[in-house]
């Protein structure tokens, strides 16, 4: 993209409580059909009296499918209307980034939820059997997206390293039992050939579906990707990706948030073919303006740029973990301030920190119509 200080959201966007009910086939109060209609006056969207009448029917296949559709233009033109670059259907299809993938997947068992941050969980699952593809995952996504915006798309799907580094590893382990004697090794070993099956069997050929079909951009979502902090694990997380994408006509960027920055900067220059980190950096900065020192969160990416990394940066300047609104002149400063220190505005795309599904329409809104403003007198600030 030619233009300085593209915008783009990272992926999630909260499912309205119209969607949640409606997809369960549960009745829908007045109140909540009201801002279902609400936000769809504001957003622009066409045709509400369908989503009206639908709402108001009882549970069938024919409406699932449709209040998926539904709640992604409305996702779509929700990202559009805040004036994003370049935008996705915030997951809207997906029931979480994780079970996503594993209830589509042959050869996993689910156990149960286990907390992943705050007040989240998501149902963690057992690899019982090598894993088989047996369906799409993002396709449905990725066409009904091309065919509700004409802004540029990225596709964010989740990466096998958090894949199979969240998931119990009963098969493979039980695979190398009676080979390996040493435990730690065995696991290891274990996790390789599960990680390195999934992409095999699972994960590229959903890719090369994702490219068939027209995508242009991925991205990969590895939340644990510095869950592990041992050398041959980061070795290990860079192989999975590098045999991810080897050969496959595409961007592929990777997002990691919340995680040790100072890790993944010693390896990120050895990741092939990503041409974009997508970094939180927000949630650990000041709320002050001005591009000095009080731009305390964003001294990382000095690490980035001294291991060697020459690609670009999602960069970001909104905090997705609190209600708190970042005026356009303290994401102005955020962006300024890390363009100082890169050398390159070029290589800054301005980000949320992570997804917003933990916010609230109305406070994503606004902090993404802000996002946007910042980002325009970034622009003039360097006019």
């Amino acid at each position: 993209m030619n233009k300085l200080f593209p915008t783009q959201e990272v992926g999630s966007l909260v499912k309205p409580r119209w969607r949640l009910k409606g997809y369960r086939g549960k009745s829908l109060s007045k109140e909540e059909i009201a801002e279902a209609v609400s936000w769809g006056t504001k957003l622009g969207i066409e045709d509400l009296e369908e989503l009206v009448k639908l709402l108001s029917e009882g549970d069938s296949a024919s409406r699932k499918r449709a209040m998926l559709e539904w709640s992604a233009k409305y996702a779509i033109r929700f990202f559009e209307t805040a004036g994003l670059d370049i935008v996705f259907d915030g997951e809207q299809w997906r029931s979480e980034m994780y079970e996503h993938v594993i209830r589509k997947t042959v050869g996993f068992k689910f156990l149960g939820y286990v907390k992943s941050f705050d007040y989240r969980y998501f149902n963690k699952a057992a690899c019982i059997d090598k894993p088989k593809y047996v369906k799409s995952l993002y396709l449905d996504e990725l066409l009904f997206t091309k065919e509700n915006t004409k802004r540029e798309i990225k596709v964010p799907i989740t990466g096998p390293y958090t894949l199979v580094d969240w998931t119990f590893n009963e098969y493979y382990e039980k695979k190398f039992s009676t080979e390996i004697r040493d435990f730690k090794r065995r696991k290891f070993e274990a996790k390789r050939d599960f990680l390195f099956d999934l992409i095999k069997e699972v994960i590229r050929p959903e890719i090369d579906k994702l490219i068939d079909s027209g995508a242009k951009w991925i991205q990969i979502d590895e939340p644990a990707a510095t869950t592990n902090l041992t050398d041959e694990e980061m070795e290990l997380f860079v192989d999975s990706f590098n045999e991810m994408v080897e050969g496959l006509n595409c961007a592929f960027s990777l997002h990691n948030c919340y995680s040790n920055y100072a890790v993944l900067a010693k390896y990120a220059c050895e990741l092939r073919n990503c041409s974009q980190l997508s970094l939180e950096f927000a949630n650990r900065d000041s709320r002050q303006t001005g591009i000095g020192d009080t731009r305390t969160g964003y001294k990382e990416i000095r690490l980035f740029e001294e291991h060697g990394f020459h690609g670009n940066y999602g960069l970001g300047v909104v905090d997705v973990h609190t209600n708190f609104v970042e005026p356009p002149e303290l994401v102005r400063d955020r962006i300024l301030h890390a363009a100082k220190i890169i050398g390159d505005p070029s290589r800054i795309y301005v980000s949320t920190d992570c997804g917003l599904r933990t916010r609230t329409w109305e406070k994503s809104f606004q902090k993404l119509k802000n996002m946007v403003l910042g980002a325009e007198l970034a622009r003039k600030s360097l006019k």
